[in-house]
């Protein structure tokens, strides 16, 4: 069996990532373990990443917003000399197999995502402060930040080199962020990403590619002034203290199945499909803040964000095939609400926008699975808030029609609550239903006004929030018949056909890099120009160029 890989990670045993406090500045030191590596097979040196160095980056990220509130900047940095980053480890990509390097691109675009949106979202602002050679996915890192800073020392540099010496992409946005972001003009672009050595000095600066550039004798001061100046702007809440991202409460299975305290995961290898049910909370919402602090990680709503977080990682990378995706929940939808309610409605507090924000991300996590994604409204169900979401991001929902024989629980019903107009965007800037209904935004209002109803399958239907109905004499053939159906898809043709239908209507720099970057670099990796047996990722370090097939296509 292959290793498990597992996202759960603690600060006492990280081996690459170390962090100094001051006050409201945190110095985020890059120091990878060459021995360090995920797998054997490469070692992980000029701080060369793979996917575990990036699983404690997310970890850092995360701990940063709940347990260091007082932070406002982050200064990320390298502990080598005369290295920023080498960045992604292509000895590493070189023995990868396709959907491994696939999902790690996709792993690091969302951590990337995480940190560059903590300063909008969080007032959390990261600056890059780079010395040394600053290459590939090393510039990726530097570029998700709000502001870089290079040393001007004749030999500190920044580069995106992944085109002229591995012929692939830079794995992690960034040529949108280079002509998105900082809006480099195209031509200039062009040369940058064609360049091996890169741009040093005041060229990267005259070319947008960083914002300043400091003589080395006045760097680290210019780096801590910088730190203080955003720290000084940010919006972020007073808070004195943070919460403990306590361990998850998990058990894993032999079969694959998982059980947390909120999220049960069951694997049916032969039916190629996971089903994943949700609990709903079975104590009542906090009444203040203080109770929020106090029951820190162990709140619900926090509790069930780092539980399915968990969970929508394990089965992305380690059950690869498990096509199929079925999310259920169970529980009472008042509670549900009132748990949200709560949250939406002390937003001026640090820890209660936090959990909004992660909820934010672990949708938009659901959103960017390559799996097809199915919702289940049974009775007994509570699909409402942050979880009704969930049947706008799955590919079809399907809702129980009134009582079932045998069945005591509750009719099957949905509750739209105000969470399902605004606080957890998609990547598009548009909600779930606002590119759900995008040919008549008419029919949001329509659902809007009908917050905090109990929808039972007749009003849902007619609202268009599920796909379709049945009782139940015909639920359980019908269930049987799409799940068998999808199974025997062509995984290539779903993944493709479901990622051109979930993200309806305007692009942005985020879909951008998810859906053009995703697309071209699956096909790039598959190509033998990269990864053939005399390809430009194997022949990497031999001091032989790669052979390439000159025909374009």
């Amino acid at each position: 069996m292959t290793k498990r890989i597992d996202f759960q990670v603690d600060p006492s045993s990280y081996r690459h990532w170390r962090i100094d406090y001051e006050g409201d500045v945190a110095n985020l030191y890059m120091d990878v373990d060459e021995k360090g590596g995920l797998f054997d097979g490469y070692e992980l040196k000029l701080n060369s990443y793979d996917l575990g160095v990036d699983i404690e980056l997310a970890d850092v990220v995360q701990r940063m917003r709940f347990e260091h509130p007082e932070v406002k900047t982050i200064v990320m940095q390298s502990a080598k000399d005369k290295v920023f980053c080498a960045g992604a480890n292509i000895r590493m990509l070189g023995g990868a197999a396709h959907a491994h390097k696939v999902n790690f691109c996709k792993f690091t675009n969302e951590t990337r995502n995480t940190f560059e949106a903590a300063g909008e979202d969080s007032g959390q602002h990261y600056i890059s402060a780079v010395r040394g050679a600053c290459a590939g996915g090393g510039y990726e890192l530097a570029l998700a930040c709000d502001y870089i800073i290079l040393t001007d020392d004749g030999s500190s540099s920044v580069a995106l080199p992944e085109v002229p010496l591995l012929a692939v992409l830079p794995g992690t946005g960034g040529l949108t962020r280079v002509t998105d972001k900082r809006k480099v003009r195209r031509d200039l672009a062009d040369v940058f990403c064609s360049l091996e050595e890169g741009v040093r000095g005041k060229r990267a600066k005259q070319w947008r590619l960083v914002d300043e550039v400091v003589s080395n004798s006045k760097f680290d001061e210019v780096v801590k002034e910088r730190a203080k100046e955003f720290a000084g702007k940010s919006t972020r809440a007073a808070a004195d203290k943070g919460i403990e991202l306590t361990p998850l409460d998990r058990t894993f299975q032999e079969n694959g199945s998982v059980t947390y305290s909120t999220v049960e995961v069951d694997v049916e290898r032969d039916k190629g499909l996971a089903k994943i049910l949700i609990k709903g909370p079975s104590d009542a919402a906090p009444t203040s803040t203080d109770q929020l602090i106090s029951e820190g990680a162990s709140t619900w709503m926090l509790r069930c964000a780092r539980e399915l977080d968990d969970a929508i990682l394990h089965l992305r990378l380690n059950e690869l095939e498990l096509g199929v995706v079925v999310f259920t929940t169970q529980g009472d939808s008042d509670a549900v609400a009132s748990h949200e309610k709560f949250i939406l409605e002390n937003q001026d507090h640090w820890l209660a926008k936090e959990i909004q924000l992660y909820w934010k991300r672990v949708l938009k996590r659901v959103d960017m699975t390559s799996r097809s994604l199915v919702a289940l409204v049974e009775p007994g169900s509570c699909y409402a808030g942050m979880l009704a979401e969930l049947l706008f991001a799955v590919d079809r929902s399907y809702m129980a029609e009134g009582e079932f024989e045998g069945d005591n629980r509750p009719v099957a019903a949905i509750q739209l609550t105000d969470g399902n107009f605004g606080p957890y965007p998609m990547g598009n800037d548009l909600t779930r239903l606002e590119t759900r209904f995008i040919a008549d935004p008419s029919q949001v209002e329509d659902a809007k006004g009908r917050v905090g109803e109990a929808l039972e399958s007749e009003d849902a239907d007619e609202l268009g929030l599920v796909t379709y109905c049945f009782d139940d004499i015909d639920w359980e053939d019908e269930i049987r018949i799409f799940l068998e159906e999808r199974s025997n898809f062509s995984p290539d043709a779903m993944t493709g056909m479901e990622a051109n239908l979930r993200f309806a209507g305007p692009e942005t720099m985020e879909t951008r890099i998810f859906g053009r970057l995703t697309a071209w670099q699956n096909w790039i990796f598959q190509r033998p120009n990269a990864v053939g047996e005399n390809g430009a990722l194997q022949r990497y370090g031999t001091g032989v160029r790669g052979e390439y097939d000159m025909r374009r296509v």
